[in-house]
């Protein structure tokens, strides 16, 4: 796709550095800057990928002159201040999830990009592996009929002794960290994506391996991020799913995804592929009345091409020529700021159920 046109800002060198700024740059999008708050980070990766221009200052790469837009990798408790800086200096987004710290933000990003008019979108770059396309067009198509439940696993952990290490910002909950909103969060919407607005929730969430050191102090203390979670969502649309994650399970089978209907089973399991979806996964598939499940062909023109790089960079690829068609047409094609909305008002229901122990309904955007 000839995208030359496109002049971009990236945020973040973390996972900046190891998927968007290749992925953007595979896809003919022109990296003109990157920025960091360590000086020699942003100067590391300018340096590796040829970018003319470094910031330590995100305020300062957000009106610098020429730049069409912005793709915000930077730590979650910023991404609100990050993204509306953008917008008002006429700015597209391309915003990493978790999309913020709580839904009231989210709120704020959405409603600010509605009334620029500009292209925003959230990074759930897992919607465009394979598989899950296929299942979207398989569950459109009727293979399952209407849904009974969906069963979600993510479950493994480390296999050696864990260890006390020094509290940090990123045993923090209310700053964006822990399992749900680190991974929970592509799931969730992944689930959005394939049956439709969530009605209901409820969960919980543990921190097995809580213990941590701080080093003010050197007392042992507790850390609120999840590292276990377990919910159960309604869809308006009728059916339920429920979802298991943990990385405090050593030996743990993986991932994978089953989804049960009245005509039919769909299956992709994630082999080989630890948590994360597989950028050309498998699917299994079943109607009522057959004999076992039996492997269904994923069409080519879903998996146009590979990148060995990285698993993740196919995806968020294709991601990325969204984002170049929303720029040339005007509009904000999924996962869009309303997705991550939506998806930030599950993230913050499953907290509260949790805290509370109540069923917690979602209310519609318009509320």
């Amino acid at each position: 796709m000839a995208s030359d046109f496109l002049r971009i800002g990236v945020i973040g060198v973390g996972f900046g550095a190891q998927v968007h700024i290749p992925g953007l740059q595979s896809e003919g999008v022109e990296v003109v800057a990157v920025c960091s708050r360590r000086e020699e980070r942003a100067q590391e990766a300018a340096q590796r990928f040829g970018i003319p221009h470094l910031f330590t200052d995100y305020r300062e790469m957000v009106r610098m002159e020429g730049l069409d837009a912005v793709s915000v990798a930077g730590p979650v408790p910023l991404h609100h201040p990050m993204v509306m800086a953008a917008l008002e200096a006429g700015k597209h987004v391309l915003c990493e999830k978790p999309f913020s710290t709580d839904q009231a933000k989210a709120y704020e990003m959405w409603q600010k990009a509605r009334s620029t008019g500009l292209t925003a979108m959230i990074a759930h770059e897992f919607r465009f592996t394979s598989a899950r396309m296929r299942v979207k067009e398989l569950l459109d198509e009727g293979f399952v009929g209407p849904l009974h439940m969906a069963r979600l696993w993510l479950v493994g952990g480390p296999r050696r002794p864990v260890r006390l290490r020094p509290l940090s910002e990123r045993d923090d909950a209310s700053q964006g960290n822990g399992f749900l909103w680190g991974l929970g969060s592509h799931y969730i919407d992944c689930l959005r994506h394939w049956f439709g607005e969530v009605e209901s929730v409820s969960g919980h969430l543990f921190a097995h391996y809580g213990d941590r050191t701080d080093l003010t102090t050197g007392k042992t203390v507790q850390a609120t991020a999840d590292d276990t979670f377990y919910i159960t969502l309604r869809f308006a649309s009728g059916g339920w799913a429920t979802m298991t994650g943990t990385t405090a399970a050593p030996f743990g089978p993986g991932a994978g995804v089953e989804i049960y209907g009245r005509d039919g089973t769909l299956v992709t399991p994630h082999v080989g592929a630890g948590f994360n979806p597989p950028a050309h996964g498998m699917i299994l598939g079943a109607k009522t009345g057959d004999e076992a499940l039996a492997q269904l062909p994923v069409p080519e023109r879903l998996e146009p091409f590979a990148d060995d790089r990285d698993e993740r960079l196919m995806p968020f690829r294709l991601l990325v020529r969204e984002f170049v068609r929303g720029i040339q047409e005007g509009l904000s094609p999924a996962p869009n700021f309303y997705d991550g909305f939506r998806c930030q008002q599950v993230l913050d229901a499953v907290r509260l159920s949790s805290s509370t122990g109540r069923v917690v309904a979602i209310h519609s955007a318009k509320e």
